[in-house]
């Protein structure tokens, strides 16, 4: 058994019993309101992770990234959608390769470019690879502008040699739900106008998780950060504290003046992405101190020059803003059972960016 004492700071440290209920909580969630679940791959780049969404309910995964589709399928995993346009005649060999190693392999595109790439390099194919059209219902990311554009590219996909339309997908911002029923409804209506079904109707986002059976019309759920849950999911009402999962464990190496301390973890740990929220984490069991400002390898916590919280040597541990980032930082995560901490798990499509 290690020891918190005898870990190396900064680290990773994951609470697999938190995993395991929030895995548990919003399968059944899905499961009650008829939505299929396809779990984001980003947040937590862990195959085992992966096969544990899977074998409680999820219908497959999702990837970013060719890269992380590869290593998700290296473990056995046999239904994945990419949700990025794939440009370029490397890549897509990767994916004509990946397509014939999995059961099945669905992508997305928002434009003619993609589309007839995705053609070209599956014309021949005795599969042909299934295709949603994004949608931008307000994020302001991809996306057709229109259900009209939708439905103008389906009508290409469908035309297209090697690839089939298989419906609709998007990526919505904090509280636009509203917005993914409406868009979605409007789109399908175009697309029967050329006698197209739209058979799949995908949107996502971990803030929002609780509300995705108020736009009726999505046939599935992605969503990522809901494995670990972080600061913005707190902040954006998805979850509490004692649903974080992830921590990164630092250390207090300076107490240079009244009210601030030094920790090993800087940009290269807890990441530079403030996701909208003011400061660098939240400093466990420590409401009133900031995490103030990063450099590479050191974090400026500040608090009130009359207290002195903290002696050099000193473990934290810290909740991350946005934890799919933190954890593509590290090689390996801890894995811990209350005080118990078991063999550390590999990151193994960390930087997978390809």
């Amino acid at each position: 058994m290690t020891e918190l004492a005898e870990l190396e700071t900064p680290c990773a440290i994951v609470d697999l019993d938190c995993v395991e209920r929030n895995l548990r909580t919003y399968q059944e969630y899905c499961d009650e309101h008829g939505i299929a679940l396809r779990p984001h791959i980003k947040t937590h780049k862990i195959p085992d992770f992966a096969l544990q969404q899977i074998a409680i309910g999820a219908q497959g995964i999702t990837c970013q990234k060719i890269g992380e589709a590869e290593v998700m399928a290296d473990a056995g995993i046999g239904d994945i959608l990419i949700t990025y346009n794939i440009i370029g005649d490397r890549k897509l060999a990767r994916l004509r390769t990946l397509a014939n190693r999995v059961d099945l392999l669905r992508v997305v595109a928002d434009n003619e470019f993609v589309v007839r790439g995705l053609s070209a390099a599956f014309a021949d194919s005795p599969k042909a690879l299934e295709v949603l059209v994004e949608c931008d219902t307000g994020a302001g990311r991809c996306g057709v502008q229109s259900p009209q554009d939708a439905a103008k590219l389906a009508g290409l996909i469908h035309d297209l040699p090697g690839i089939k339309f298989m419906g609709l997908m998007t990526y919505p911002p904090n509280g636009g739900t509203a917005r993914v029923e409406e868009f979605f409804r409007a789109a399908m209506a175009e697309c029967e106008k050329l006698g197209l079904e739209c058979p799949v109707r995908s949107s996502g986002g971990t803030p929002d998780m609780w509300q995705a059976h108020l736009a009726p019309v999505t046939t599935e759920y992605r969503i990522g950060t809901y494995i670990y849950n972080d600061k913005s999911v707190i902040a954006r009402g998805g979850c509490q504290e004692e649903d974080c999962a992830l921590h990164v464990l630092s250390q207090v190496v300076s107490l240079p003046a009244p009210g601030r301390a030094i920790i090993d973890a800087g940009s290269k740990v807890l990441t530079s992405d403030l996701f909208g929220l003011e400061h660098f984490g939240y400093v466990v069991g420590h409401p009133d101190v900031t995490i103030k400002a990063l450099s590479e390898e050191h974090g400026i916590l500040t608090f009130d020059p009359a207290t002195q919280p903290f002696e050099i040597g000193q473990r934290i541990r810290i909740i991350p803003n946005h934890v799919c980032v933190v954890s593509n930082m590290f090689d390996y995560v801890q894995l811990c059972r209350g005080d118990i901490f078991e063999n550390p798990a590999f990151v193994a499509a960390r930087g997978k960016v390809l």
